[in-house]
């Protein structure tokens, strides 16, 4: 059940009467030259919502004075607690900014609780200006919890705190790579220091183990791209396809991985896509063949894959 909540006190808070006396040329009841209530204020960098520590919590009190600030006193060990903050989550990001929903919690942070004279979990304070604003205990309905926060925002703005939050994220922390697997870490090993033949050859062991390891295959087939190539004249292959022409299917493959190996995989497709044109039988499942590796090698986001697989199937069918 709901209830009001005891009155609190905070060593250093503000005192908010003091805030309210008029000022000359100052709207009444607003603190001196502060914006009329409901105005809005500057931006603030920082994030709508926000855990705070005992380390931390001088700083919440200081960013009062630029936005107000409502403060979740909750507990995991309470059902309640996380109930409510999906609501004020919900909230701090309906109202846009007008706010700053910080949560604190009292396990960890029990001078706070302490502090607040906290008696159960959740409670809900506001801190304006410094000073904190008792709010309720325990859970209230959405539509309750916007009155209560439009009180708040009312009772901010008539003290000139009409800052917004920015709704800067915080940063997540960079998300661990998992260790690749021994055989792929084998691989690796083998690929920097050159040696292209026990790479491939950790890559079909992983492939024995698990014939389903789609990236082994396509780094074993990109490994024997690499070793083609390596033993490869460029200058010569290229010379040699474009003499022989499409018919010259050796000479064909030899140009394709050439310029594949480089990272040209729309000029290699066009010289297979030719070849499947004009041979049949074996040498025409030959260069399909290739046209399909290397496909896998150039993978499914790469520009040139879609239309020429949608030409590989018209020549062949």
């Amino acid at each position: 059940m709901s209830q009001p909540m005891p009155r609190m006190n905070l060593a250093g808070a503000v005192d908010l009467s003091t805030l309210r006396a008029p000022s000359p040329g100052g709207a009444p009841g607003s603190a001196p030259g502060a914006p009329a209530p409901g105005a809005p204020g500057a931006t603030v960098p920082g994030p709508l919502v926000t855990d705070v520590t005992e380390q931390t919590f001088g700083a919440l009190v200081q960013l009062s004075s630029q936005v107000p600030v409502v403060l979740e006193l909750w507990s995991p060990r309470s059902a309640a607690s996380a109930q409510l903050t999906e609501v004020l989550e919900g909230l701090a990001r309906e109202y846009a900014g007008r706010f700053q929903l910080a949560k604190a919690d009292v396990d960890t942070a029990p001078q706070i609780a302490a502090a607040l004279q906290v008696q159960s979990v959740p409670t809900v304070a506001a801190v304006v200006a410094g000073q904190p604003i008792p709010l309720f205990q325990g859970l209230y309905p959405a539509e309750q919890l916007r009155q209560v926060l439009d009180e708040v925002l009312r009772l901010a703005a008539e003290n000139g705190v009409t800052g917004v939050m920015a709704g800067e994220e915080e940063p997540l922390p960079e998300p661990e790579e998992p260790p690749l697997p021994p055989l792929h870490a084998e691989a690796m090993e083998a690929l920097e220091r050159g040696d292209l033949a026990a790479a491939e050859d950790a890559y079909r062991r992983a492939l024995k183990e698990n014939p389903g390891d789609a990236e082994a295959h396509a780094a074993m087939l990109q490994v024997q791209l690499l070793q083609r190539a390596d033993a490869a004249d460029a200058a010569q292959a290229l010379a040699a396809a474009d003499a022989g022409g499409p018919r010259d299917v050796d000479a064909a493959l030899t140009a394709a991985d050439v310029e594949a190996a480089v990272g040209d995989f729309g000029a290699a497709f066009a010289r297979l896509l030719a070849s499947v044109r004009v041979t049949a039988g074996d040498d025409r499942e030959r260069v399909r063949q290739r046209l399909v590796d290397l496909f896998e090698i150039a993978g499914p986001g790469h520009p040139e894959v879609a239309p020429a697989r949608r030409n590989l199937a018209s020549a062949l069918y």
